[in-house]
């Protein structure tokens, strides 16, 4: 069940970092709540995968997952360019990711 919550928390990571950005500084009302419950809601699930996992690793995986969907995210949107190479390094996250939970 950690592992579980501890994925969701990551994607809700990507959620917040995304929502931080179009708040334009907290000026937009929309996006700074869709920030705010992100936040909470991946921050909490942390926690909860904390209680079970090593926190180096819960952390590492949170990041990862975090960054990744963010990235992904804005290239699928037109916010950032695509590259192979942005395209090998979010799959080489993606590994590392994968590597720590089959050596947990």
């Amino acid at each position: 069940m950690a592992w579980l919550i501890l994925v969701i928390s990551g994607a809700l990571e990507a959620v917040w970092a995304t929502a931080l950005g179009r708040s334009e500084g907290f000026t937009k009302p929309g996006p700074s709540v869709v920030f705010a419950i992100g936040l909470v809601g991946s921050m909490a699930g942390l926690a909860y995968a904390m209680r079970d996992l090593p926190i180096g690793t819960a952390y590492a995986v949170w990041v990862g997952i975090g960054a990744t969907l963010t990235v992904a995210y804005a290239m699928v949107t037109g916010g950032e360019s695509v590259s192979v190479a942005k395209i090998v390094f979010l799959t080489m996250i993606v590994g590392g990711v994968v590597g720590l939970k089959a050596a947990h």
